[in-house]
């Protein structure tokens, strides 16, 4: 009986197979009828199509936007089941990997490191095909929004400088049921009240063909940036530069007990000035949290960054703080902490800053501190309690030896890179005509 089931299933799946391969546009046109039936029950009976799609020949690539649901794969069954970009586990799949093999994706692979140029060659190479290849879509801000704004492009599908046709999306019903984005309802409770509304209202809104000028061809992000501009003003929206990452940095936010909003830094924009990467970002912001959740709130003022850094309040400590501190708020965002570390503590934690303090802690250069060393330059420089040294001086001598070599000392230099900065602030500060450092 099992075997008999076994073979029957085998015969099911290999005869699904054959058809697909030698009678996919049959099975397009049905899979078609299928997917917007489904959207028909969902409460999509009619929607608005303003503009005409053009041919894979003249426009390769569909650029679309705003991406706010996964109620817009809709346009998939409206533009004949054009090409997407896929994970590459999901060919693999049975009867659906077929399905998707069938569709001709552009496979992503997110554990091969390659991916990502790979990708973008495929498309390339799909674009220069002279309409062979059926269009691929694209979603260039990569994430869903609620539609209020554009944010940036990802570069994708303006990588291979071809022709690319912008297409809009309008969801017009109220109350708005469908927008999915990471600080409102889940999908299963999108996706009930959207099955609730008697009629859900959609206009698909195809533009004009965006032909990319050398300039454009040259630089993908001026590409993008163009075309966005195009599909904001056809929207009446606003354009903003956060990013996918601003939303990642957002879900890690709350996990470290910030709210949402911490997270919203413009990354894309803090990256292209400061050449910052995302694991770095990541990390200041676990850093981040750790000094403004001393008192409860988002912020950073200067009690906040004294407690951090083991010292009481000195004129060095507030006037590093108001380096930081752009907008003289006297409080500090997260946007303000990655670009005081990035412009001022980070380049100021320099070796030769580094060596230069041990030295000044360091009497008679014996090549390591002692409590008292630390605890007299401390209390003198900057006031700060002899309890306060002891536990700074425990922190730093990891070893618990009762002294601080000069690796032991650069390594905590190196944790906490605003002590860096504080000192030269304090040098600069107080130093003598001859440049030697006041203590006493």
């Amino acid at each position: 009986m099992q075997q008999s089931l076994l073979a029957s299933m085998l015969r099911f799946y290999f005869f699904f197979v054959f058809h697909c391969m030698f009678y996919t546009r049959d099975i397009k046109a049905l899979l078609e009828k299928i997917g917007r039936f489904q959207f028909f029950l969902a409460g999509f009976h009619y929607i608005s199509i303003k503009g005409k799609q053009a041919p894979s020949s003249t426009a390769p690539i569909m650029a679309v936007s705003p991406h706010s649901t996964y109620f817009d794969s809709i346009l998939m069954f409206l533009t004949g089941l054009p090409s997407v970009l896929s994970k590459t586990g999901n060919r693999g799949i049975p009867i659906f990997g077929t399905l998707v093999r069938m569709l001709q994706p552009v496979f992503v692979s997110r554990t091969d490191p390659n991916s990502r140029q790979n990708t973008i060659k495929e498309i390339k190479r799909r674009a220069q095909s002279g309409g062979n290849w059926p269009q691929v879509i694209i979603f260039p801000e990569g994430t869903c929004t609620n539609r209020s704004c554009l944010i940036s492009f990802k570069g994708g599908a303006f990588y291979p400088g071809a022709a690319v046709q912008p297409v809009i999306l309008r969801y017009t019903t109220i109350p708005d049921t469908v927008t999915w984005t990471w600080e409102g309802p889940n999908a299963y409770t999108i996706m009930w009240l959207t099955l609730c509304n008697l009629n859900n209202k959609l206009e698909i809104e195809f533009l004009d063909v965006y032909h990319p000028n050398e300039e454009e061809i040259k630089d993908p992000k001026l590409f993008a940036n163009n075309v966005r501009a195009v599909m904001a003003k056809a929207l009446d929206v606003p354009v903003t530069d956060h990013t996918f990452e601003d939303t990642r940095l957002m879900v890690q936010a709350t996990k470290t007990g910030l709210p949402l909003s911490a997270g919203l830094v413009e990354f894309q924009k803090l990256k292209n000035k400061l050449g910052i990467s995302f694991d770095n970002t990541e990390v200041m912001l676990a850093k981040y949290a750790e000094i403004a959740q001393s008192d409860g709130d988002a912020f950073i003022d200067i009690k906040d960054f004294a407690k951090y850094l083991n010292l009481p309040i000195s004129p060095a400590l507030e006037e590093m703080f108001q380096l930081y501190d752009r907008s003289g708020t006297k409080k500090m965002d997260f946007r303000d902490y990655i670009i005081g570390c990035s412009l001022l503590s980070q380049p100021a934690n320099s070796e030769e800053t580094i060596q230069l303090a041990f030295k000044m802690f360091d009497e008679g250069d014996k090549g390591f501190i002692t409590q008292e060393e630390l605890c007299k330059i401390l209390h003198n420089a900057f006031g700060v309690k002899d309890t306060d040294v002891t536990k700074l001086f425990t922190q730093v001598d990891s070893a618990a030896s009762g002294k601080i070599t000069y690796e032991q000392f650069k390594e905590y230099a190196e944790k906490k890179p605003e002590y860096a900065m504080l000192f030269k602030t304090y040098h600069e500060m107080s130093a003598d005509k001859d440049g030697k450092l006041k203590t006493e």
